[in-house]
């Protein structure tokens, strides 16, 4: 809960954004005209080993050497940055050595109580299926909160119990991850007269976009056909997140060693992925449960503590339920996940209105805040919920939308706004004006400012990686990997030029270090945003009609502003 770790601004990256690899990243941080911009990395989890979810379905801890060595890490500690890690609290893949030993082991197996075992926890609440799982009575049902469509749970089969299959907990992902037979082993199974490369892309394309491989190729005899889906589907790994038991004391001691583990990489804050969905309860929504979510976080503290660790829990929630409150009122830093879209609702409606209450909230109730604009996620939404009408949520994504994005529901319910994937850049309609706006904007506000590294090249959407990527493939949009030639590119355009002044003005000049006041007005179309500290002044002047952005600082013996930018 030390917040003296959220000084100055963080970089946030996967670990072969830049460069392809960390190494990559380190010597672009490591640049002349790059000193000075950041205080901190924040990396994803990619550096771990992983499988699925861009590194959040965790196999183990240990670093994956062909996107980040030990050696790296030092190297961001040597630039006197500070190193920002995730632990994913909720789940692990279903590939981990823990959940192998399950299967192995069936009910022998130490781990046997380490997942959730969907039927114990649900004894008594409800009716056992033909399939072997029990159905909830609705009255449990009817309050939970479902991240996918269907009961949250994945048959497992216990290869020690006679292929037995037990119900496991699974909130997220799970399915089978396919690939398509080689171009020659398809010449082998239906011979030279065949067009080998179409059949192979044919399957490609099905296993992308997630379709049934039943419909393909009906040209084929029916034996042939047979034999190249059951081939397919043979060699189909599976893949999925599990769910962790949070009162196993084996989960508990396995915590332990990843903290102290990544406090051994150089870490000082670790991020808590996916902590709200960690406590369950029969009749509970399952998702940030009280009292027994910061009981929880209690816990979780006390480990981080015999490390020096900082813990930033990652919480999306509507700001009318006031989750960031009761982080702040527990001592910790929050997630502002309100910011990314109040900022673009500023900037189209030339009113700052409800951002300077959200600035002025922050100030008076003393809530530390990590905020951000683009993210490995999508833009969030649902967090406006309470902030501004739904009728506006709805007029926002309908913007973003209509400049590119793709909107994220929750299953299919269009009456629960999530997020819409886009780059921030794409969002705001590639208008180089309005994104300097937007990175002036967060550097004033109160909080630590995090840039997600692509906003920082004016990315824009990346339609080809979400085709790539297939079915549920959309947050590729915003997550493209630039190499050396993207990087050098970019840093010659004026609208990245501009952020680095604004980044680094922010990362290095003392208006803005710890003990900061900060102060917001609102008069027509001009936005005034100043912090100060120890006689240091700094100051944002915005006019929204023309996103005419100005900076000033004034020094305690300077009489007068000096302009830091201006466009």
């Amino acid at each position: 809960m030390n917040n003296e770790n959220y000084e100055g601004v963080i970089l946030n990256a996967y670990p072969d954004s830049l460069s392809q690899n960390l190494s990559g990243m380190v010597s672009f941080l490591s640049r002349k005209d790059t000193a000075g911009l950041f205080s901190t990395v924040y990396l994803l989890p990619s550096l771990f080993h992983w499988d699925m979810d861009r590194g959040f379905s965790i196999i183990d801890y240990n670093l994956d050497e062909a996107v980040a060595k030990r050696e790296d890490l030092d190297r961001i500690e040597q630039l006197g940055m500070k190193l920002m890690l995730d632990i994913v609290m909720n789940h692990m893949s279903i590939n981990s050595e823990q959940f192998h030993e399950l299967q192995v082991n069936g009910k022998e197996s130490k781990y046997r109580d380490f997942f959730i075992d969907w039927n114990k926890f649900w004894a008594g609440c409800g009716t056992m299926t033909k399939e072997g799982y029990i159905q909830p009575d609705q009255k449990y049902l009817d309050p939970m909160f479902f991240r996918k469509p269907g009961l949250p749970l994945m048959m497992v089969e216990m290869w020690g119990d006679d292929d037995e299959l037990v119900p496991y907990w699974n909130t997220f992902y799970h399915g089978v991850k396919y690939e398509a037979l080689s171009v020659e082993n398809i010449r082998e199974i239906c011979g030279n007269d065949v067009d080998a490369v179409k059949i192979h892309e044919e399957f490609s394309k099905a296993i992308r976009e997630g379709e049934p491989f039943d419909a393909l190729c009906p040209e084929l005899p029916e034996k042939t056909r047979e034999i190249l889906i059951g081939l397919t589907e043979s060699c189909g790994d599976s893949v999925g997140q599990m769910d962790l038991n949070i009162k196993s004391e084996m989960v508990w001691k396995f915590y332990a060693d990843v903290l102290k583990q990544l406090a051994g990489y150089g870490a000082s804050i670790i991020r808590l992925d996916a902590f709200a969905y960690t406590s369950k309860v029969p009749g509970k929504r399952n998702f940030l449960n009280e009292p027994e979510t910061w009981d929880i976080l209690t816990r979780i503290q006390k480990l981080a503590d015999q490390d020096h660790l900082s813990l930033l829990p990652e919480i999306h929630e509507a700001y009318s339920k006031g989750m960031y409150r009761k982080l702040s009122e527990q001592g910790y830093t929050a997630y502002d996940f309100f910011l990314p879209g109040l900022i673009i609702y500023t900037l189209e409606n030339k009113n700052a209105t409800v951002l300077k209450n959200w600035a002025e909230e922050l100030n008076r109730d003393h809530i530390n805040t990590v905020n951000m604009l683009g993210c490995h996620d999508g833009i969030p939404l649902l967090d406006l919920k309470g902030m501004i009408s739904d009728d506006e949520i709805q007029n926002l994504i309908d913007t973003i939308v209509g400049r590119g994005g793709f909107v994220k529901n929750l299953h299919g319910k269009t009456n629960m706004y999530y997020q819409v994937n886009a780059t921030y850049y794409s969002a705001l309609g590639c208008d180089d004006r309005k994104m300097i706006a937007a990175r002036a904007i967060q550097m004033f506000m109160p909080g630590t400012p995090l840039i997600w590294y692509l906003d920082l090249f004016a990315g824009k959407n990346d339609y080809e990686a979400m085709k790539l990527a297939g079915k549920d493939g959309h947050k590729e949009i915003n997550r493209t990997n630039l190499n050396q030639e993207d990087i050098d590119t970019a840093m010659e355009k004026a609208v990245v030029k501009d952020q680095m002044t604004l980044i680094r003005f922010r990362n290095e000049y003392q208006a803005f270090k710890k003990g900061r006041t900060d102060s917001i007005e609102a008069a027509g179309d001009v936005l005034t945003m100043q912090s100060t500290n120890h006689g240091y002044w700094a100051m944002l002047k915005l006019d929204l009609s023309t996103m005419s952005v100005t900076v000033f600082r004034k020094d305690p013996n300077d009489t007068e502003w000096m302009t830091v930018y201006s466009d």
